[in-house]
C-alpha cells in the first residue's frame, strides 16, 4: 500500500508541475492575489491595534487629567490643614501615578509597534507594486517571444524548397493551376478543330438540295433545263461538271 500510495503522490504531484509549468504567468499573478489579500488583511488588523494605541493613548489623557486633580486636591487640604483627607488623597495619587506610568509605557510600546507595522505594511505595499509591474514585464516579454518563436517557425515554412511543406504545397497549386490550363487549351482547340470540314460539307449538302429541287421542276415541267440552270449547279457540285464547262466554251 505504501508504494501505491507513493506512485499516487507521484501521480498527483507530476499533474501539478504540469499545471504549474503551463502558466507561469498566471501562476505569479495567483501569489500576487493571495499577497494583496494578506497585505489586505494585515492592514485590517492594523486598524484593529491602532483602535488599541488610541484607547491607551486616552488612558493616558485621563490618567494625567486624574494626577493633575488630585495633586491640586491634596495642595487644597493641606493648605487648610486637613491632613486625613490630604493622606487618604495621597494613596490615591500614588496609585494613579502608577497606573500612569504603566499606561504611558504601554502606549510608548505599542506606538513603536505600530509605526513598525506601518512601515512594514508600506514597504510591502511598495513591493507589491513592483511585483505588479514585473508580472506585466514578464508577460509582455513571454508573449513577444512566443510571437518570435512563431515567426521563426513561419519564416521557415515559408521557404519555397519543394521539401518544405510549403514548397510541396506550392506544387500542388502550380500542377492545378497547369491542369486548369491545359484544359482551357483543349476546350479552345477542340472548339477550332474541323470548322472548315463542316463547313465544306454544310456547302455540299446546300448543293446538293438546290440540284435536286431543280431537277424536281424540270421533271414537274415548271422549268426547262435551260432556266433551271442545271449546269451551273452541277458544276458546283464538284470537279466532274469542269470537263463539259471547257466542251463548250
Amino acid at each position: 500500500m505504501g508504494k501505491v500510495w507513493n506512485a499516487f503522490q507521484a501521480q498527483i504531484n507530476k499533474l501539478a508541475n504540469w499545471f504549474w509549468e503551463r502558466d507561469p504567468i498566471a501562476q505569479m499573478q495567483l501569489e500576487y492575489d493571495r499577497a494583496v489579500v494578506q497585505l489586505k488583511e494585515g492592514r485590517e488588523g492594523l486598524e484593529q491595534y491602532r483602535a488599541l494605541v488610541e484607547r491607551v493613548n486616552r488612558q493616558v489623557v485621563d490618567g494625567q487629567k486624574k494626577v493633575d486633580t488630585l495633586t491640586a486636591k491634596i495642595k487644597a487640604y493641606l493648605k487648610t490643614g486637613d491632613r486625613t483627607t490630604a493622606g487618604t488623597l495621597a494613596v490615591q495619587l500614588q496609585q494613579a501615578q502608577a497606573e500612569l506610568a504603566e499606561n504611558k509605557t504601554q502606549l510608548s510600546m505599542h506606538e513603536t509597534s505600530y509605526d513598525n507595522n506601518v512601515e512594514k505594511i508600506k514597504h510591502a505595499s511598495n513591493s507589491l507594486g513592483k511585483v505588479r509591474e514585473k508580472i506585466k514585464k514578464y508577460e509582455a516579454d513571454l508573449k513577444m517571444s512566443q510571437a518570435e518563436a512563431e515567426l521563426a517557425k513561419l519564416s521557415q515554412t515559408f521557404n519555397f524548397d519543394v521539401t518544405t511543406d510549403f514548397g510541396e504545397l506550392e506544387q500542388m497549386v502550380q500542377e492545378k493551376v497547369d491542369l486548369n490550363r491545359a484544359k482551357v487549351r483543349v476546350a479552345s482547340d477542340m472548339s477550332s478543330q474541323g470548322i472548315a470540314e463542316i463547313q465544306a460539307e454544310k456547302n455540299m449538302e446546300k448543293a446538293m438540295a438546290e440540284d435536286l429541287l431543280a431537277k424536281f421542276e424540270v421533271d414537274m415541267g415548271l422549268k426547262t433545263p435551260e432556266t433551271a440552270n442545271l449546269s451551273v449547279s452541277t458544276q458546283a457540285l464538284g470537279p466532274e461538271a469542269a470537263a463539259p464547262q471547257k466542251v463548250t466554251q
